[in-house]
This record gives structure tokens, C-alpha cells and sequence, in this order.
């Protein structure tokens, strides 16, 4: 057996130190980000010790970028940035200009040329969705208006980085690097006296509008079809295949037929899916593997990274940080209140935007591909990232203080300041309301809520209650149950449509991670009589478990588990009775099947 095993080297180390790195990331709740990147400047070539084979990362980091764009055209929501377009739209074209401007202007101070000022700037210029979407979601911003405005920021600056990894590799020339391959003029380019560039262009143009049509029109049907096909064989294994196929199919296709880049095939390969009803559970079958790319390709940047850039050009690490953090935050607050938004939304916008991340690689080591800009600007715009993720949840921490917390006071909605923000949101609202959800819709009778989009969360009155944590199919029936004997019970659910449908219904229900100290709190934990877990992912389950036996030790708990170790775990951190689907399946069939022979005279106990 060979002992050069350099493919299997660079992902067992790259992934080993990403782990080790990531659980001290997490002990300091920095993003997770961070430590991958720690983890390819440890095993990249200018730190020592092992170096990994960068040719094989770099293989590896395109199958990332496939996996992330995919990812990215996954989640992509029209309705989403329609709903807040009025203020997503101008904001982020606003802030990538300034951005890009303030990337120019270092560029000259640097002596770089114009071509590199620009795509340095644009690498600047775009935040990370992983850090966005992790701060949104521990702070419950998703679904309320801010919320929508920064995803829908967030979706705008992905749409122009697309846009941009399109223009770049045909404009390289013009822009100061070397071209991967200019168009001769001829035939109708030459007719209309059209140069290299300017043929090339148009050749690229004519060749992403032939793919774009291929996936619209083609793709929205053969896509979709092929993966219900699937999913009525009742193969799990196969329908995972089929997706991870028709991801990486769809990219290297693009790129090899059409000459446009993996990730724009990714991408559209990605949002022709969403439009499936079956694109939540090809997310999530897709996850892990998506999740380790992922992590792969952070890596693989980190390998590109020279910490001697921290010496040698420290005032260029400050000034890169300077247009991150504070440029573009002043640009992004600045845009919003002048829509009329009020501080606080202003405010978190700004700390939502201050960071940068996986474009911001992708654009910068193309540009060094291309010869566009040089490798100092990449090891610039990668200290920037490492040093904005870390700071980003410092910024949240201080929002959460003196913005958040107070916002969320029971006499927030009295005090003056509220009430300018009022009419601003007044006048995106009729956008929003013809194709908006029921969660976005229900607040709009109701304006003081609505106002901040913050919901003043009040604490249970109840005590000797029940707590059921998850209304999916389990649930729901073990809440009808309870409302029905009249058993008090508060509810708590992830999903906004389940939450509207259970207040509608007139059952207490708290919408959040269950598993957060302050909302145990206000569902009196401690008063409560039993905790009925019946969600089904066991380590959620468990640390809930864990939690509410800690504060609660009279409690009774009942959960669900999916195997004998699930059993064994939950029961090890205090719960008293864990329900295994099977098996209750396996005992009602027995009692059925057994039940005539116990009926029968002389036969019982």
C-alpha cells in the first residue's frame, strides 16, 4: 500500500485542526470561521511544520465554493427582498460603492493600480452570510423587520458578487491582470467594431444568457421533476445522491459547455431548487457534506495567508479593518436613517454588515489567479476577515445592551423615540402585503409592535403547567391532548407559521430556541409540573434536558429518541421517560395481535 498519501494528509489535517480549533472558537463564542482559518495558516506553507499540498486544497476549495454557492441559491428568497426591496435594494449598491471607493483609495495610497483598487474594494465590500445569519438567529432578528432588511441586504451583495465572478475573468485585462483566454474579433463582433475585450464580453454575456435561459426554462421543470421522481422510490441514500448530483452536475456543466464559473452553475443550480417543495429536506440532507467542504475551503484561504503581513504592513491590516468595521458601518447606518429607519434599526443593520467573509476569498483569490491584484491585497483582505469576525460579536454584545435590551423593555413602546420609526415602515408594507406570509402580515394590525419589529416578550402566569417543546407531528397531537383535558400548557415552537396558528388557537407559545436560559425563564420553569421534549434531534433534546433539570429537579421529563444510545444519552442527563418510536410501534402491534387470546375466558391474570 502506498505511503504518499497527500489527498488523504490535506483533509485529515485540515479538518483535524479546524475541530481542534473550532471548540476553543466555541468556548470564546467567536465564529467558528476563525478557527478554520487558524487551522490552513497552521498547515500552510508559511508557518512550520506539516505543510499541506496546496494544488489538492485548492481542488478541494473549488468544491467548497461549489457546495457554499449552491448553498447560498438554496436559501435564496425573492420574496424575501421583494418584501423590503425599497431599502435592500439602494443600501447595498449603496454601501458596495462606498466600499469599493474607500478599497480604491487605499489602492492608491498603496501604489497598486486601478484595476486592483476596484477588486480589492469589492472583496471589502460584502459580508459574510454564515456571521450575518448565526448573530440574526441567536438574537431572534430573523423574522422581524430588521431582520428581513439584513438578509435581504445580504441577498442583494451576493446577487452583484455573482454578477462580479462572471465580469472579472473576461475583463482581466482591462483590468490590469492577464485575460484566461480574449476573443479574437471576428464575424459579427469585428462587423460591429467591437476590440478583444469588448468581443470577449459579449461572447461571455451571450454564453451566461444561453445557460440562465437553459435553467429557466428547462431546469425550473427537469430539476424539480427528477427529484420527485426520486423521493417516490423512499430512498433516503438515493435522494441525497440525486441532489449532491445535480449540484455538482449542474456547475461542472455550466463551466465546461457555457465557460461560466462553478459557482454561478452552482448558484443557479442551487435557486432552480428552491423553487421545489422539496428544497428544505434537500438542505438538509445536503448539509453535512456541504458543512465539511465548507470548512475545507476556510482552510484552504487560511493556507493562502502569510501572518508576516501583520509585521511588514501593519497600518494596511488597520486600514483594511478601518474600511470594514467603520467604513462601511458609518455608509450602512448613514443609508438606512436616511430611509427613515429608526437608530436602533439603523444601528443593527451596521453591526450586522460589519465583517466580511466567504466572497471576499473567492473574489480575492481570483483576482490573484487572474494576476489582478497582488498577494499582499489577498493576505490584507484575510487579516481583515479574521480580525472582523472576531470583533463582529463584540459589536452584537454591545448592541444587545444599549440597543436590544432596552428595545425589548416593557415600556420601550412608550418612549418618544419609537415613534419616528413608525412611518417609515408604514410605506414598504403595501410591498410587502401581496405575497407576505402569515408571519409578516399578522403584526401590521398591530403598530407598536411592529414599529421596531420587536415583540415585547412577557413571562408566564402559569404554574404546575406543562411544557411542550416542538409542535411537528409528535407534538401537535400531544398539544391537542393536553388543551383538550384542560392541562395548562405553554408552547415552544421554532417555526413563525406554527407560532400564529397555536396564538390564533388561544394556547400560550413562546417562538425561539428552546434551549435559551432567559426564554426557559419566562415559560417559569421552575413552576412548571412536566416538560414534554418532542423534538427529534437527541443532542438539542439533551441539552434541554439537561437545562431543565438543572433548574427544575422535581420536574417530571418525557422525550423521544430514534435509537438505544439516544435512549441511554437522555436518560444519563435526567430524563424519566424517553418514548422510542419503534418500539411503542412494536408494542402496540403485540397488544393488537395478543389481545383476543387475553380476552378469552380463563386467561387472565
Amino acid at each position: 500500500m502506498p505511503h504518499e498519501t497527500p489527498l488523504i494528509a490535506t483533509i485529515v489535517a485540515g479538518l483535524g485542526l479546524a475541530f481542534i480549533f473550532a471548540l476553543v472558537a466555541q468556548r470564546l463564542r467567536l465564529s467558528p470561521i476563525v478557527a478554520y482559518l487558524l487551522g490552513g495558516v497552521v498547515i500552510g506553507p508559511f508557518t512550520p511544520g506539516f505543510v499541506a499540498d496546496q494544488n489538492l486544497a485548492n481542488e478541494l476549495a473549488e468544491l467548497g465554493v461549489i457546495l457554499l454557492m449552491f448553498g447560498v441559491g438554496l436559501h435564496f428568497s425573492l420574496k424575501d427582498l421583494l418584501s423590503v426591496r425599497a431599502i435592500a435594494v439602494p443600501g447595498a449598491l449603496g454601501q458596495i460603492a462606498v466600499a469599493t471607493l474607500l478599497g480604491m483609495g487605499f489602492s492608491w495610497v498603496m501604489g497598486w493600480g486601478l484595476g486592483t483598487g476596484i477588486v480589492f474594494g469589492l472583496a471589502l465590500s460584502v459580508a459574510s452570510t454564515v456571521v450575518l445569519l448565526r448573530a440574526m438567529q441567536e438574537r431572534k432578528l430573523i423574522e422581524t423587520e430588521r431582520g428581513r432588511i439584513a438578509v435581504g441586504w445580504l441577498i442583494v451583495e451576493d446577487l452583484v458578487m455573482v454578477i462580479t465572478l462572471v465580469l472579472i475573468p473576461p475583463l482581466a485585462g482591462l483590468l490590469g491582470g492577464h485575460a484566461p483566454g480574449e476573443v479574437a474579433p471576428s464575424g459579427l463582433a469585428a462587423n460591429l467594431g467591437l476590440n478583444s475585450i469588448a468581443a470577449t464580453l459579449l461572447v461571455t454575456a451571450i454564453k451566461v444568457a444561453a445557460f440562465v435561459a437553459l435553467m429557466l426554462v428547462v431546469g425550473r421543470k427537469v430539476i424539480p421533476w427528477v427529484l420527485h421522481f426520486v423521493a417516490h422510490t423512499g430512498s433516503r441514500e438515493l435522494f441525497r445522491l440525486a441532489v449532491l448530483a445535480i449540484s455538482l452536475g449542474v456547475a461542472y456543466g455550466a463551466a465546461v459547455l457555457f465557460g461560466v464559473s462553478f459557482a454561478l452553475g452552482a448558484f443557479f443550480a442551487g435557486m432552480v431548487l428552491a423553487e421545489s417543495p422539496l428544497s428544505k429536506q434537500a438542505a438538509n440532507e445536503t448539509l453535512p457534506l456541504r458543512d465539511a467542504f465548507a470548512v475545507l475551503f476556510f482552510v484552504s484561504v487560511g493556507m493562502l495567508f502569510n501572518p508576516a503581513i501583520l509585521i511588514q504592513h501593519p497600518l494596511g491590516v488597520l486600514a483594511t479593518f478601518v474600511i470594514i468595521v467603520i467604513g462601511k458601518s458609518i455608509a450602512a447606518f448613514l443609508i438606512v436613517r436616511g430611509f427613515g429607519y429608526s437608530k436602533g434599526v439603523a444601528l443593527t443593520i451596521s453591526a450586522s454588515l460589519a465583517q466580511i467573509g466567504e466572497f471576499s476569498f473567492i473574489l480575492a483569490v481570483l483576482g490573484v489567479e487572474l494576476g489582478i491584484i497582488p498577494g499582499t491585497a489577498r493576505d490584507l483582505v484575510v487579516a481583515g476577515a479574521l480580525i472582523s469576525i472576531v470583533i463582529n460579536p463584540i459589536l452584537f454584545m454591545a448592541l444587545d445592551r444599549f440597543v436590544l435590551r432596552p428595545e425589548r423593555q416593557p415600556t420601550a413602546p412608550a418612549k418618544p423615540e419609537v415613534k419616528p420609526e413608525a412611518e417609515p415602515e408604514a410605506q414598504p408594507q403595501p410591498e410587502a402585503s401581496p405575497g407576505a406570509s402569515v408571519a409578516e402580515a399578522a403584526p401590521a394590525p398591530a403598530p407598536l409592535p411592529k414599529d421596531d419589529d420587536i415583540e415585547v416578550v412577557q413571562p408566564t402566569k402559569l404554574s404546575q403547567h406543562a411544557i411542550l417543546v416542538g409542535h411537528g407531528r409528535v407534538g401537535s397531537r400531544v398539544a391537542k391532548a393536553l388543551h383538550q383535558a384542560g392541562v395548562p400548557l405553554v408552547v415552544i415552537e421554532e417555526s413563525q407559521s406554527e407560532v400564529e396558528k397555536l396564538k390564533a388557537e388561544g394556547i400560550e407559545v413562546y417562538s425561539g430556541p428552546a434551549g435559551d436560559y432567559e426564554t426557559l425563564e419566562l415559560q417559569n420553569l421552575a413552576g412548571a409540573k412536566w416538560l414534554v421534549v418532542a423534538i427529534p434531534d437527541a443532542f438539542e433534546a439533551g441539552h434541554l434536558v439537561e437545562q431543565a433539570r438543572t433548574l427544575n429537579p422535581s420536574i417530571r421529563i418525557l422525550a423521544r429518541a430514534h435509537s438505544e444510545e439516544a435512549v441511554d444519552y437522555l436518560r444519563g442527563l435526567g430524563a424519566d421517560a424517553i418514548l422510542m418510536g419503534e418500539e411503542e410501534i412494536a408494542r402496540g402491534m403485540i397488544r393488537d395481535l395478543l389481545q383476543p387470546e387475553e380476552s378469552q375466558p380463563g386467561q387472565a391474570a
